[in-house]
């Protein structure tokens, strides 16, 4: 379930508030733990929003479907510093295998290199560590891919120029500054008359994402568009463009899920959403690290269930394509 309020004071600039209220349920019948052939540590980047909720349903799914015992924890806030003391706890637990949302990939190099040593399998996914950190990263796709795509889901709404900003989750976040890379080989490539303003961090936290926006349409009165990468961003982005009046002429576009956007579509406070499936994220997450415990290594065009087939390019497994949500399809998914 998902609530969102804006409380104003009668000048539009008021509070916004996402709340987020999330069961899970797994419909497999679970072994009881000392049947269990392994145990997995699954860590986001921050345990508490809609997209690492909706991954942690698709883990526990996996858990139970494979025979094996998942604790997914993480902090409450996308601060290395709780992540890497959550990891360590997991540790102290002797899970077999570690799955990682990297909120930052040097710091939390030497405890991933620490877990290693103690023999336990460790896996980065949805944002990866330097690779000797880690067995295996679990992308949800390519970065190039992704990073082109979005930066042409804006330019084909902002006709092709004009300035724009980023918000993404932290400066540090390895994955969105691969996507911000290939963003910017875009824009350069095919779009001279865009201009890149900034980029302003999140937190993945729903509130200061609405508060990072605001503070873009008042520093940048001529924006013309925002692309928000981290899921907390589009809709706080299309929020504050909305209360400012500016909805159709700031273009927001970005990484989200499509029931937090599908008011924001409907009423044109901003024009597309992209994601993927953060469910199957987490169940493909689970499902590879069982597959290492097991001594065997994902392969080009393997089928997993539930899943499909992925790609493997090196140590990377990239699970599919990207999908796009606008206001004509976005009542079609649910999630």
């Amino acid at each position: 379930m998902l609530f969102i309020t804006a409380c104003s004071g009668g000048t539009g600039s008021g509070d916004y508030h996402i709340i987020y209220s999330y069961e899970t349920e797994t419909v497999t019948e679970e072994l009881p733990e000392d049947q269990r052939k392994y145990t997995i540590g699954v860590v986001p980047k921050v345990k508490e929003i809609m997209y690492f909720l909706i991954a942690q349903d698709g883990a526990y799914e996996a858990g139970a479907d494979l025979g094996v015992n998942v604790i997914y924890d993480g902090p409450p806030i996308a601060d290395v510093s709780r992540q890497i003391k959550v990891i360590l706890e997991l540790i102290d637990q002797g899970v077999d295998a570690l799955a990682v949302s990297a909120n930052d990939p040097e710091k939390l190099l030497p405890v991933l290199q620490e877990a290693k040593r103690k023999g336990i399998k460790v896996l980065t996914w949805d944002a990866d560590t330097l690779p000797e950190g880690r067995d295996l990263f679990v992308n949800m796709v390519d970065p190039e891919v992704l990073g082109r795509h979005l930066l042409d889901t804006l330019a084909w709404h902002m006709g092709e120029q004009g300035d724009y900003a980023i918000l993404t989750s932290t400066l540090s976040a390895s994955n969105q500054n691969e996507w911000i890379k290939w963003m910017s080989i875009q824009q350069q490539d095919y779009y001279p008359k865009m201009n890149l303003v900034t980029i302003a961090e999140t937190y993945d936290d729903p509130q200061k994402a609405y508060e990072a926006a605001k503070q873009l349409l008042q520093d940048h009165p001529g924006l013309q568009g925002i692309i928000g990468i981290a899921s907390v961003a589009p809709p706080a982005a299309a929020q504050a463009v909305k209360e400012a009046g500016q909805s159709g002429t700031i273009k927001v576009v970005g990484l989200s899920t499509p029931n937090l956007m599908a008011d924001f579509l409907l009423d044109g406070s901003a024009q597309m959403a992209t994601l993927w499936s953060p469910k199957k994220l987490g169940y493909l997450t689970v499902a590879l690290a069982v597959q290492l415990l097991d001594g065997q290594m994902p392969y080009d065009g393997q089928e997993i269930r539930n899943i499909g087939n992925i790609r493997v390019k090196g140590d990377m497994v990239i699970m599919g394509e990207p999908l796009d949500f606008t206001a004509e399809n976005v009542s079609q998914y649910d999630f």
